[in-house]
């Protein structure tokens, strides 16, 4: 079967549409839904294709080809200008007149704002706001000294990771790259440099994986890892989180790379810094505890092809001590709607989906784990499944919103 067949039968089931009130809505004949939907039809009129796609709510282009991606849209420029912009290149500077500088603590306050609507998975909003905050952290490095200067480079350093997130939450690794180098050199000057450079090597290590590089962002996890790992009686919550994340990005590495008793390695190192943090935390720095690390092992164990194991680990979940954003507690939930699927688990797999959805919609929508379940779901669907399936198709791009 071609796109037109795979693609017809993917949005009617989303569209919670038999064929026969497709037919209906087109004013085509019902055989000819299934004949396209079969593959045993390879052509149609335009006039068809035409009120086929009107039925279904979208165009004949969407019809024809592959869905599109939901932030392919998205206008990144302004990001993407925010995160390059050369200080020394003629023509490319941002900076202003000195009285259009804001004060180190408004630039502060607006990082955390940024911040905040990164982990609440606010996308379109921190596409908005964060070229600003990029913008002016430059500006009061340019315009202050010594220890003032230091502290608008922590700020600057915490901006640049947040691009690095943002970009690659969107796929454009090439400028999560660009922004997370520069999150580690503005690290490497502000107040704190041994702490915010293993920060943003964190960073780095997380868009290395993304480039296919596995083996090198294990190695960048757990040399920047071994450089701040507290001792045990550390009780630092800042340093024993940031430590912890770094073990999750060299575990996942190890993984990625086919090594899965040295990602346990890896997390067992995790889970004893998060036992003696006892509380489970979320900041600029890391998002680390208890309940964190747990979080972690089952998703590693559901990457390890057992989904059985990790669907049961999951019901043993302590509960949080303190907070774990929403978009954390929303990915878990991705990873055991994927494997509610392997193991033939539908209605499981729908409501995992459905709680992703409510805990962070913004950034569950854009998951691409979540759009592949989903799809799979839509494709082996036999029959109607009701309007609370054709909505959650319809949030995980499986067809085109009506926003």
């Amino acid at each position: 079967m071609g796109p037109l067949s795979e693609n017809l039968a993917r949005i009617r089931k989303a569209r919670d549409l038999s064929q026969e009130r497709l037919a209906e809505a087109a004013s085509v004949g019902v055989d000819t839904i299934a004949r396209i939907e079969q593959g045993t039809r390879t052509s149609s009129r335009p006039e068809t294709l035409r009120r086929i796609a009107a039925a279904l709510e979208v165009t004949v282009d969407q019809l024809l080809g592959t869905m599109p991606q939901r932030y392919a849209a998205v206008d990144v420029a302004p990001l993407r200008r925010a995160v390059t912009a050369g200080q020394h290149i003629p023509g490319l500077t941002d900076f202003a007149e000195d009285d259009e500088t804001v004060s180190l603590d408004n630039l502060t306050l607006a990082a955390h704002r940024a911040w905040r609507a990164y982990v609440g998975g606010r996308h379109a909003g921190l596409l908005h706001a964060l070229p600003a905050v990029l913008v002016d952290a430059r500006r009061v490095v340019h315009t202050t000294v010594d220890e003032e200067r230091a502290v608008a480079y922590r700020v600057l350093s915490t901006a640049y990771r947040l691009g690095a997130g943002l970009a690659g939450r969107l796929g454009l690794d090439d400028l999560a790259w660009t922004s997370a180098e520069r999150a580690l050199t503005a690290a490497r000057q502000c107040d704190s440099p041994e702490i915010e450079e293993a920060i943003s090597l964190r960073y780095l290590a997380w868009t290395l994986v993304r480039q296919g590089r596995a083996e090198d962002a294990e190695r960048v996890a757990v040399r920047a890892a071994e450089k701040i790992q507290p001792g045990i009686f550390d009780r630092d919550p800042t340093r024993a989180g940031v430590f912890g994340n770094l073990m999750f990005n060299a575990a996942s590495a190890a993984l990625t790379s086919g090594h899965p008793s040295r990602a346990d390695d890896l997390l067992a190192e995790a889970d004893a810094a998060a036992a003696r943090s006892k509380e489970d935390t979320a900041s600029e720095a890391a998002i680390f505890g208890p309940r964190v690390a747990a979080l972690q092992r089952i998703d590693s164990i559901a990457r390890t092809d057992d989904p059985a194991k990790a669907l049961c680990a999951a019901e043993r979940l302590p509960v949080a001590r303190g907070t774990v954003p929403a978009f954390w507690e929303a990915g878990h939930r991705l990873r055991l709607a994927a494997a509610a699927l392997a193991v033939r688990r539908d209605g499981q797999a729908l409501a995992f989906l459905a709680d992703a959805r409510d805990l962070a919609p913004d950034w569950a929508r854009c998951q691409p784990l979540g759009t592949a379940t989903m799809r799979s779901l839509v494709d082996r669907a036999a029959r109607r499944r009701g309007a609370k399936f054709a909505e959650l198709a319809e949030h995980y791009g499986i067809v085109p919103a009506d926003d």
